[in-house]
């Protein structure tokens, strides 16, 4: 028996080293195989979740010009955007409704906020508009044909419950004269579930919170919240100052730079597992409008906003004053909020 026969060859075409390596070529190619193959199904479902309305169809060219109007086929335009972000129990479900949301056809939108990020994506200012706000609510053409008829000092949330999203963006831009570029809207299992895939969130409460209604029960300080009751955080308002929802928006804004500050944290990009888990609780809860129908559009929004961080998100809530007719209602308080406005066309 040789030396090489003795110990083994491990350099012939038939030894050791070349089968080893044979195997772990043929484990690292079935892996890349099975890694893309994962990688395209999980794209698949991601992008199936998304549900989404064509809002420009429906409303034409009734609308406010845009801030930047578009010079190529991209639907995020290089200039400033402006982003209607609502908050509702719109989807029927078990899990909706577990979490205190209506069934379809009894939706309400709990939150509004006009997301305004300027031209160069590392600001932007957003704009909370009170759902006890009296409006003009515009006539809302409607997906079954016909449309809504106006109405006169009606509640601003109203305006979702009769028209859906179409409706909600056109009593916005009413409102405010402003251009909603696009629109994004979470419900409320949505917002939960993103919460928990972010691990919870830390937030800070100056004052005690005893609400039965939202069953949020907090002593002043700081808080590691989980989905259910970041949720019951975003829509308490009865357990604290004077149980308007000014005291409430006020909670929502602090939650808003609190996520923002989580997801900087949260280290993403180095863990795919917790990537993909965030990104399917953000999708499976989301309704945009066609121009962000997609993973492939929303994930070209995320990367325009790479500079931007929570100490650059202003928060500001719509001036407004006792409604003449309603002491539980507000209404614009001019010319204060036309100024508001005004600065993001």
């Amino acid at each position: 028996m040789t030396r090489h026969e003795e110990q083994g060859d491990t350099g012939g075409p038939g030894g050791r080293r070349p089968r080893a390596l044979r195997i772990a070529g043929l484990t690292l190619a079935g892996t890349l195989v099975l890694g893309a193959a994962t990688a395209g199904w999980a794209y698949r479902h991601l992008d199936r979740n998304i549900r989404s309305v064509d809002i420009n169809s429906a409303l034409g060219d009734d609308r406010p010009a845009p801030a930047t109007p578009s010079t190529s086929a991209s639907p995020l335009p290089t200039g400033s955007l402006n982003i209607l972000v609502l908050g509702s129990d719109s989807r029927s479900g078990k899990a909706n409704r577990e979490l205190g949301g209506g069934d379809s056809g009894g939706a309400r939108s709990d939150t509004a906020m006009v997301v305004h990020l300027d031209a160069g994506r590392t600001r932007a200012t957003v704009v909370s508009i009170p759902r006890d706000t009296l409006v003009t609510r515009p006539s809302c053409p409607l997906s079954s044909g016909g449309s809504t008829a106006p109405a006169y000092g009606a509640m601003f949330n109203s305006a979702y419950e009769v028209g859906g999203p179409v409706c909600a963006v056109k009593t916005v831009e009413s409102l405010t004269g402003v251009r909603m570029d696009h629109y994004l809207e979470i419900d409320f299992s949505g917002f939960a579930k993103l919460v928990d895939a972010l691990g919870g969130v830390d937030v800070t409460t100056t004052e005690d919170i005893d609400d039965d209604r939202s069953h949020l029960h907090l002593a002043a300080g700081t808080h590691h919240l989980g989905g259910e009751q970041a949720l019951a955080l975003a829509r308490t308002r009865h357990g604290i100052g004077d149980g308007s929802d000014l005291g409430r928006i006020g909670l929502q804004q602090m939650l808003v730079k609190d996520l923002l500050e989580q997801l900087s944290g949260a280290g993403l990009l180095t863990d795919p597992a917790k990537l993909y888990q965030v990104a399917d609780a953000v999708t499976a809860g989301l309704t945009t409008d066609t121009g962000l129908d997609s993973l492939n559009e929303l994930v070209g929004l995320g990367r325009s906003l790479r500079g931007l961080t929570a100490d650059r998100v202003r928060t500001v809530t719509m001036p407004v004053v006792t409604a003449p007719s309603d002491p539980n209602r507000v209404v614009a308080e001019e010319p204060q909020a036309g100024r508001l406005w005004a600065s993001l066309r």
